[in-house]
């Protein structure tokens, strides 16, 4: 059992890679929730106040997007000294931020709260790590 699971680790040094592999299943775990249900959507799309409640159409689609995304980062973990594959993670977390910020501050879809704050924490913070870490990981 222990040599199966040791398969599944990302074999290169450091923790960015335990960490690409942790955010990429909580986001598979999560665009998959938005398949049968739209709790995660509505966590954080819960700003009632802007009168667009969250469609089940958009919570399919945003639970594709949360996968591809998943995808991408889940990709990273096991080839992140390749460096489009590096690239192509880093525009996720900087898509996300983007698009949770203005959420939160412009469009005001999203109020402050843990379901909307935790991916703006989770892509800011890796964002950061993988920006001072590019020339560790990547080869050029």
């Amino acid at each position: 059992m222990s040599g199966i699971l040791s398969a599944l680790i990302p074999d290169a040094p450091g923790y960015l890679p335990y960490w690409q592999l942790l955010v990429s299943v909580t986001a598979i775990i999560n665009g998959l929730q938005n398949f049968f249900s739209m709790k995660a959507a509505r966590k954080i799309y819960n700003n009632v106040a802007t009168n667009e409640p969250v469609t089940p159409l958009q919570a399919r689609t945003f639970g594709i997007w949360t996968l591809t995304s998943g995808v991408v980062r889940w990709y990273c973990a096991y080839n992140i000294h390749q460096k489009v594959v590096y690239d192509m993670t880093l525009f996720t977390y900087l898509l996300a931020f983007a698009h949770f910020s203005l959420e939160l501050l412009v469009f005001r879809s999203a109020k402050p709260n843990p379901g909307s704050m935790s991916p703006v924490v989770v892509s800011t913070s890796s964002l950061i790590w993988m920006l001072t870490q590019y020339d560790f990981y990547v080869r050029k």
